[in-house]
C-alpha cells in the first residue's frame, strides 16, 4: 500500500513521532562526549535498533539521527567532511529500519538542529557561510530520501528562517517542519514569545510549525495553544521533553511517565497538534504509551474551539508569564520561603547544599538576603541565580535602596531579570554604619514605595524611570516589608496601603511569635481600608536559647516575644527544639490566616527551618 504524500496524511488525523535519540543511545551504553551522528558509520545496528523500538511503540514519523550532522559540529570532533557520509547513513539507516519491521506507513524526517553558534550580528558566522554549511546537510537528507525535513529545537528565528529558505530552494516540493524550543519563561533564549515565533514562521515557506524540546507536557501545551490562536489555520507539531530533568546521584533524570504523556497525547491532539512526539527524555515506553491514547475511541479526540487572539490583544499576551511564586499567591497556595545568606567568600558550595536540603524538605522559595546586618558577603544575584538553576527553585531577591543611586539601581534590577530572578524583595536596606564598613556609602536615591512604583510602574511596562523606552518589559513580582508589631498599627497600615497603591504585589513581615499579631493588623487594616486583599507571608524565626530570645525581644525593633514563649523556651531541656516547637504551632495556626511562611532560621542553621516545615507534611485532624 502507497502511504499519501505526508502533508495529506497530517491532515487526516494526529501523526504519532518518535522520542529521544540521545536518551536511548545513552540507555544503550553509548557515553557522553562523543558524536552521536557519527555512530550512523561506526554502529549502525545500535541506531537501527532505536529506531525499530520506536516503529515497534507505535511510532509513524522517525526521525534521523542527523540532529547536530552539520559542519560546525561535526568540527568538534574532526569529522567535518564527514557530512554527506553520515547524513546519507542516517536515512539509510532508517530505511532499513522500516523494512525490517514490514511498515509501509512510517515516515522519516530528515533531523536538522541549529549550526551552534550564533549568526552575525549575534556571531561571527555570516549568513551565506550558514547557508553554505545548511545545504550540505538538508541536501544530502532529502537526495537521500526523506519524506520531511524537520528543523527541531532552534532558539533564533533568524536561523530557522534561514534554513527553511534553504530547504525550500533545494526541493520546494519536500515539506518543511519549524519547530522551536524555549525556556521556562516560555520565551526562546534571545527572548521571543510564542506569538511572534508563530507569526514569523507562519510567514515563512514552513509547512508545519510548533514546539519542541523546552520543558514538559504542560508547558508546551501552554505554548502549543498560544501559536494556534495566533495562527489557527497552520498545521502544528508538538515535542515535549520528560519534564525539566532532575539531577539525581549525579546523574541526569527525567520525572515525566509514560501515563503521563498519554494523557497529553489526548490533550495535545484537542489542542490541535497533527504531530505529536517526544523529545529528551522520552523513551518508546512514552510513545507506546501515546499510541494507546490516541487509538482509544472511549477518550476525546475533538480539537477544541479556541479564540484566536487579535492584534490588540497582543500586546498584554506579549508579558511575562507569571513567576511560581506569583502564581502560588494567585491560587492562594500556602508559600513557604526560607530566607539564607550568601557566603562570606567565593565558595557557593555549604548554601547549595542547605538550599537543596530545604528544597527537599518542602520549601517553595528561597529569600536571599543582600549583606545582611551590612557585612560583606557575595552578591545575592549570583547566589540567586546559582539556586535556581542548580537547585531548582525559585528564589525571591532582596533588593536594599540603601547604598544605591538610581542608576544603580535601575541596572542592578535589569541584571537580575536577565538572570531569571524576577521575585523582588524591597527593602530599605541595613545602615552601613553597623556592619564592617561603616563608613560605606549610606545614602539613596529613592525609597521602598518609591522603588515599588518604579518596577510596577515603569519597568514592568517597559521604560525607565527617565521615561525612555526599554528592548522590552520586565516581568518582577514585588514583595514589601511589614511590620506587625508596630505600636503605631494605623501608621503602618497607611505605609502598607501606600506601598499596595505603588503595585505590591505581596508582603513579607518581620517575625511574629502571636498569631493574634496577624489577625490585629489585618482587622485594622480592613477598619481603615476595607478588605486586604495583599498576600500576607508571615515571618518566623525558630528561636534558638533563651539569651537568643531575649536579645530579640528587648534589642531588634518590631519583635515582640510573649512572656509565655519566653517561659517555654527558659524552661525547655533542649532550647533549640522548644523553639522549632514554637514556629511550628505558629506555622498550624497561621495557615487559614495568611498566605505563608517565611522562615529565618538563627545563626544559619538551616537545619531548623527544615524541621518547622516537616509540621506541613503532617495530616491534621
Amino acid at each position: 500500500m502507497t502511504k499519501p504524500p505526508f502533508l495529506e496524511r497530517i491532515a487526516q488525523r494526529p501523526l504519532l513521532a518518535d522520542g529521544a535519540m540521545g536518551t536511548m543511545l545513552h540507555q544503550l551504553g553509548v557515553k557522553h562526549g562523543i558524536s552521536y551522528d557519527a555512530l550512523n558509520l561506526s554502529d549502525p545496528h545500535l541506531v537501527g535498533t532505536v529506531h525499530r523500538r520506536y516503529i515497534e511503540a507505535g511510532a509513524e514519523l522517525i526521525e534521523t539521527n542527523t540532529f547536530s550532522a552539520n559542519a560546525i559540529k561535526l568540527k568538534e570532533y574532526g569529522l567535518e567532511h564527514e557530512v554527506v557520509t553520515i547524513n546519507e547513513a542516517g536515512v539509510d539507516i532508517a530505511k532499513q529500519a522500516i523494512a525490517q519491521t514490514n511498515r509501509s506507513d512510517i515516515y522519516i524526517g530528515g533531523s536538522v538542529g541549529p549550526l551552534g553558534i550564533h549568526l552575525a550580528p549575534l556571531g561571527r558566522l555570516k549568513r551565506e557561510e550558514a547557508k553554505r554549511i545548511f545545504h550540505a546537510q538538508i541536501a544530502t537528507l532529502i537526495h537521500a530520501g526523506v519524506d520531511v525535513i524537520l528543523l527541531e529545537t532552534f532558539t533564533n528565528l533568524a536561523e530557522i528562517q534561514l534554513a527553511i529558505e534553504v530547504s525550500k530552494s533545494i526541493n520546494p516540493d519536500i515539506p518543511v517542519i519549524a519547530s522551536m524550543t524555549f525556556t521556562r519563561d516560555d520565551r526562546t533564549l534571545l527572548g521571543e514569545t510564542p506569538i511572534t515565533v508563530a507569526h514569523t514562521l507562519a510567514a515563512s515557506d514552513a509547512d508545519v510549525i510548533g514546539v519542541n524540546c523546552s520543558g514538559g507536557p504542560a508547558q508546551l501545551r501552554r505554548i502549543l495553544k498560544r501559536i494556534r490562536q495566533t495562527e489557527p489555520h497552520k498545521p502544528l507539531i508538538v515535542m515535549p521533553n520528560a519534564g525539566w530533568p532532575e539531577n539525581i546521584n549525579g546523574r541526569l533524570a527525567y520525572p515525566s511517565t509514560p501515563e503521563y504523556f498519554a494523557e497529553y497525547a489526548i490533550v495535545f491532539e484537542t489542542t490541535g497538534a497533527c504531530i505529536i512526539g517526544g523529545c529528551c527524555g522520552t523513551t518508546p515506553e512514552h510513545i507506546a504509551a501515546m499510541r494507546q491514547a490516541l487509538n482509544d475511541q472511549n477518550l476525546p479526540h475533538e480539537i477544541e474551539t479556541i479564540e484566536v487572539i487579535t492584534p490588540e490583544e497582543e500586546q498584554s499576551l506579549e508579558a511575562l508569564p507569571p513567576t511560581e511564586l506569583a502564581q502560588k499567591l494567585v491560587n492562594r497556595e500556602f508559600v513557604v520561603t526560607v530566607e539564607m545568606a550568601p557566603p562570606r567568600g567565593c565558595a557557593p558550595e555549604k548554601v547549595l547544599a542547605a538550599a537543596e536540603m530545604l528544597h527537599q524538605a518542602g520549601a517553595t522559595n528561597i529569600n536571599v538576603s543582600d549583606s545582611p546586618m551590612a557585612r560583606m558577603r557575595m552578591s545575592p544575584w549570583a547566589l540567586a541565580y546559582l539556586i535556581q538553576e542548580r537547585i531548582g527553585i525559585e528564589t525571591v531577591l532582596h533588593f536594599p535602596t540603601r547604598g544605591r543611586n538610581l542608576l544603580r539601581v535601575q541596572g542592578d534590577l535589569l541584571a537580575a531579570h536577565a538572570l531569571g530572578v524576577r521575585n523582588i524583595f524591597v527593602v530599605m536596606g541595613d545602615p552601613t554604619h553597623i556592619g564592617d564598613y561603616p563608613d560605606a556609602f549610606n545614602n539613596h536615591d529613592i525609597v521602598p514605595s518609591g522603588l515599588i512604583r518604579l518596577i510596577k510602574k515603569n519597568f514592568n511596562e517597559g521604560i525607565d524611570q527617565a521615561g525612555n523606552a526599554m528592548n522590552e518589559r520586565t516581568g518582577f513580582l514585588v514583595g514589601t516589608a511589614l511590620n506587625l508589631n508596630r505600636p503605631e498599627m494605623e501608621k503602618e497600615v497607611d505605609l502598607l496601603h501606600k506601598k499596595i497603591e505603588a503595585g505590591a504585589d505581596f508582603a513579607l513581615t518581620q517575625p511574629i511569635y502571636d498569631p493574634r499579631a496577624a489577625e490585629r493588623f489585618i482587622q485594622q487594616y480592613e477598619t481603615q481600608y476595607g478588605t486586604l486583599t495583599l498576600p500576607i507571608i508571615v515571618g518566623l524565626l525558630p528561636l534558638y536559647s533563651i539569651k537568643h530570645a531575649s536579645f530579640l525581644h528587648n534589642e531588634v525593633p518590631g519583635i515582640d516575644i510573649p512572656e509565655h514563649v519566653l517561659a517555654r523556651v527558659a524552661n525547655a531541656e533542649k532550647p533549640a527544639a522548644e523553639g522549632v516547637k514554637i514556629a511550628q504551632e505558629l506555622t498550624l495556626a497561621l495557615k487559614d490566616i495568611v498566605n505563608g511562611i517565611y522562615l529565618m532560621p538563627p545563626f544559619a542553621k538551616y537545619y531548623l527551618a527544615a524541621d518547622v516545615i516537616d509540621i506541613l507534611a503532617i495530616p491534621t485532624t
